[in-house]
């Protein structure tokens, strides 16, 4: 077959689309062998474990047992709701909790980003110092601040030195009324260096042009936060916001290594409840619908929070203060 010039400059596009074709082709097998192994781990320990944990839920099953699991219906989501006071308990304290940590942890990982931000000799090492209990096992973290708690510990030795022995040592872990309170305090400690180091990351990102701006106006410190500082940080904000409600409500190690939900199921949360209730008391499939209530419970709350903190305009623009009238 003779080619001919024109036949020649017909094949140049076609040509061109088969090679782009191909190079496409095997680009999009390259990223796919790339994700699948991530994917396969995704697939095997969050979507199966889902599925499981949706199937179980309306079951019987135990742990180990010789009988077949039966289904129950929605009988394990009415017992939770009616017959387990525990559960309600848990849920309490695992909302209770969250509703102190978050705004704490938020607000004083805030303010000492604002601290640390600052161009002074020595600011590196406050930064490393605040961080240490982040990298620190959260483990290790719990029964170093266990010791702490005891009458004859730490904390009661030195508030005791401070009011020159009027104190009485009070058992903190042991007291219905403070051993939540307690975990809440050491559970602020531990992480607040780490929401730390992600509001100083969006601080360092807010132009230094807004500030000088608004220095020219006259603008105070404080007005230069809430009209420059504040309006720059609202993306951080949301990130912060969200990672802590979820890391709040998953509240289980320091339980698990402290109290074990006690004194009287004052510290129990609703993850401490669904581990006890699924590997000591071996109700699988009662524990699934726990483990499954919760998951909804976090998806709604994040969800609600997302909306609620979501910028309208998606654009986030810092305010610059008008000039004070003489």
């Amino acid at each position: 077959m003779t080619v001919t010039p024109a036949t020649a400059v017909a094949d140049k596009p076609r040509r061109a689309l088969s090679r782009f074709r191909s190079i496409r082709g095997r680009e999009t097998w390259a990223g796919l062998a790339m994700i699948a192994p991530a994917g396969i781990l995704l697939v095997l320990f969050l979507v199966i474990p889902v599925l499981l944990a949706f199937g179980l839920s309306f079951t019987n099953a135990r742990l180990i047992s010789p009988n077949p699991p039966r289904f129950v219906g929605l009988d394990n989501f009415a017992r939770a709701f009616g017959a387990d006071p525990m559960f309600l308990q848990s849920a309490w304290n695992t909302f209770l909790f969250a509703l102190v940590v978050v705004p704490v942890q938020a607000g004083l990982g805030l303010l000492l980003a604002v601290l640390v931000n600052r161009r002074m000799r020595g600011v590196t090492a406050f930064r490393v110092i605040f961080f240490i209990p982040v990298v620190t096992s959260i483990v290790v973290v719990s029964i170093l601040w266990k010791f702490m708690y005891q009458k004859d510990g730490l904390i009661n030795s030195f508030i005791d030195t401070l009011t020159f022995g009027a104190w009485q040592s009070v058992d903190w872990l042991n007291n219905p009324t403070t051993a939540l309170p307690a975990i809440i305090v050491l559970s602020i400690w531990q992480a607040v260096g780490f929401h730390m180091i992600i509001w100083l990351s969006g601080l360092q990102t807010i132009p230094e042009e807004l500030y000088e701006a608004a220095k020219m106006d006259g603008a105070s410190p404080w007005r230069q936060f809430t009209s420059v500082t504040w309006p720059g940080l609202r993306p951080t904000m949301v990130f912060v916001l969200v990672t802590i409600t979820i890391a709040a409500l998953g509240l289980f190690v320091q339980v698990d290594v402290m109290t074990q939900g006690g004194p009287t199921g004052s510290t129990s949360t609703i993850v401490y409840h669904a581990v006890r209730k699924g590997y000591q008391q071996q109700e699988i499939g009662y524990a699934a619908t726990v483990s499954l209530i919760f998951f909804i419970a976090v998806l709604i709350i994040s969800l609600i929070q997302r909306r609620l903190t979501r910028d309208k305009d998606g654009v986030m623009t810092a305010t610059v203060p008008p000039a004070p009238s003489p």
